[in-house]
């Protein structure tokens, strides 16, 4: 998908909210536990519900990982349903991969070409060796950890290295690196106060915000910085949304939920 077809979407349904699909198996309403497969049950339905509130859908794969096969079968045929069904959305991988050359090749490989995925969440610590094979992926977009949303984020993004902050070089840097048009950025909504700062270093690219909702990160505040000309942000918010009810009829549930951020947002957009 191109950045251009993410923003039509965006403004075709006056919405740049993520939905996070982190399936916790202690989590989902019980009676999809008898079904052969909770965790695509439990996706589906969150997604012919909340489909046209929203414009991403973004699994984290530590979810997936923990349940072993069964658990990267259902995020298949989870990301096989997002691609058939609903092409227009924007999908995510949230896997927060990187490494050296060839492996980042495969990283990418495996999100890019086999599962199909939109995007994926690398780290970069490693330096732009490990960014670069993602970004070779033509219609990919590859988002780069900056400033994120966790406490511990103060241990090392927000120290100063010479004059300036670590997540400011990294930011900076990454700029220059090849193919760095297809770059995005994660940035934690709980870091509202640092959206200016971000949009002088980057001012067109798109924001992956997570932290509203559960996590108590303002809405309001990260637009005040955080858009851009071409809108610009993708806010996720998780928990929030999915794990609205454990009954029945818990997909309507979740759509009460992401339609309230849909009209906060479609507000906002005016």
């Amino acid at each position: 998908m191109t950045t251009q077809e993410l923003i039509s979407q965006i403004r075709q349904k006056k919405s740049f909210l993520c939905i996070g699909l982190d399936v916790d198996l202690n989590k989902i309403p019980p009676h999809l536990l008898d079904t052969e497969d909770p965790i695509f049950e439990f996706n589906k339905a969150i997604i012919d519900a909340t489909h046209n509130l929203c414009v991403a859908y973004k699994p984290n794969t530590a979810f997936y990982e923990a349940y072993g096969l069964i658990g990267w079968r259902s995020l298949e045929k989870t990301i096989a349903y997002l691609n058939t069904k609903y092409p227009e959305i924007f999908t995510i991988a949230d896997a927060k991969r990187g490494d050296i050359g060839n492996t980042s090749t495969m990283y990418a490989k495996a999100f890019f070409e086999d599962l199909a995925f939109d995007s994926v969440t690398v780290a970069p610590y490693m330096g732009k060796d490990s960014i670069e094979p993602f970004l070779a992926f033509k219609n990919k977009h590859t988002i780069m950890l900056a400033l994120t949303s966790n406490e511990g984020a103060f241990d090392f993004q927000t120290k100063k290295v010479t004059d300036k902050e670590l997540y400011k070089q990294v930011l900076e840097t990454s700029k220059h690196w090849k193919n760095s048009e297809n770059l995005m950025y994660v940035v934690g909504a709980t870091k509202a106060e640092y959206f200016k700062e971000i949009r002088n270093i980057v001012p067109d690219s798109f924001l992956l915000v997570p932290g509203v909702g559960a996590q108590g990160g303002n809405l309001q505040d990260v637009c005040k910085y955080g858009l851009s000309n071409n809108i610009g942000l993708l806010i996720n918010s998780s928990r929030g949304i999915i794990y609205a009810s454990k009954e029945i009829d818990f997909a309507e549930k979740s759509a009460l939920k992401a339609k309230e951020l849909q009209l906060e947002m479609a507000t906002i957009l005016k």
